[in-house]
């Protein structure tokens, strides 16, 4: 079964989403492009995120620009470019061994998206501190709720 889905996100700062992966655990593959999945399209997923419908069409399944390999599961989360639009996301087969990417990154990556949406705050707040020869500074907190918040004093 194949089960295709595109993450709400744009990925905008490689090294951002590098470092999230390190600190997930996931090992961030620099011009890998080829990634992991179940290998063949089998039209049976057409939830609104799947990936078709959201620009990335199935012959490019297990094709990208980088990949993301998760231990311990058979799949990879590709870092895609959406043809129309030459966004690049994230795609990925959660059918399967895909559960244990859900485990690491968080159903629909979100743990992933928030640790990379942090480390490309920090590296925006970096490039206009180094403007006025600063050094910001940073902390971070857990929400009751799992979600963090990213805190910069310049």
């Amino acid at each position: 079964m194949s089960h295709v889905t595109a993450i709400n996100i744009e990925i905008k700062d490689l090294e951002a989403l590098k470092a999230a992966c390190d600190e997930l655990g996931l090992s961030f593959r620099l011009g890998q492009t080829t990634w992991k999945w179940f290998g063949t399209w089998m039209d049976d997923y057409s939830r609104s995120d799947a990936a078709y419908k959201n620009g990335y069409p199935p012959d490019l399944y297990g094709t990208g620009e980088h990949a993301i390999h998760v231990l311990g599961s058979d799949y990879e989360i590709g870092v895609c470019r959406i043809p129309a639009t030459g966004k690049l996301t994230l795609i990925y087969d959660f059918f399967g061994s895909g559960d244990v990417i859900a485990r690491m990154v968080g159903k629909s990556c979100e743990k992933l998206r928030q640790v990379y949406g942090l480390h490309a705050a920090m590296n925006v707040a970096r490039r206009e501190a180094a403007k006025s020869g600063r050094m910001p500074l940073f902390g971070r907190s857990v929400k009751a709720d799992g979600s963090l918040v990213l805190t910069i004093t310049a």
